[in-house]
């Protein structure tokens, strides 16, 4: 890259300033916290090697944002197609019948823990615009990662807070 600044400098940018934003993201789109991990990891991959071809023609965080989305949402298609037909050993079962204790948890937690789940309830392209409303993005900038207008963008999010609140309030967790 004939620029000062290379593709590595722009990656450690990226993963300083927006690492636990790329975690906040990962967290909404896959449950599994190893799978987490890897897809955490396929982001940085992406990029990294996006960084190659970044020409600054949209801010540094709206790329950022748009190439994790992009992995994020191809991570949840392999998913989908990987897991029609799930096998559980003995112990994941118990595991999963294992009450929790939920007088442990904070309050807080929980309400995290339940907006998450519904979160992860909607489909792929609804969770993009509302995870970029919660980590703050601007119109312009949602609008430039989702292709979508600033004005449809902001449509879709209020629709999809009012399901959200709707379904979070009624306790449940099929956020569709």
């Amino acid at each position: 890259m004939s620029t000062k600044y290379g593709q590595e400098d722009y990656w450690r940018q990226a993963a300083a300033e927006y690492a636990a934003a790329l975690e906040r993201l990962a967290w909404a789109y896959e449950a599994d916290p190893d799978q987490r991990r890897d897809l955490v990891q396929e982001i940085h991959l992406a990029l990294w090697r996006s960084f190659g071809s970044f020409d600054a023609r949209c801010s540094l965080r709206t790329w950022i944002y748009r190439v994790a989305h992009n992995v994020a949402t191809s991570h949840v298609i392999r998913q989908k197609k990987r897991n029609a037909l799930v096998f559980l050993t003995l112990e994941e079962i118990e595991a999963q019948q294992a009450p929790q204790n939920v007088e442990e948890s904070a309050d807080r937690q929980q309400a995290l823990a339940r907006v998450l789940a519904l979160v992860q309830g909607l489909e792929i392209l609804d969770r993009q615009p509302i995870l970029d409303y919660l980590e703050g993005l601007d119109a312009e900038s949602m609008s430039q990662i989702t292709g979508l207008s600033a004005a449809n963008v902001w449509t879709k999010i209020h629709r999809i807070k009012n399901v959200l609140v709707r379904q979070f309030h009624s306790g449940g967790s099929d956020a569709k």
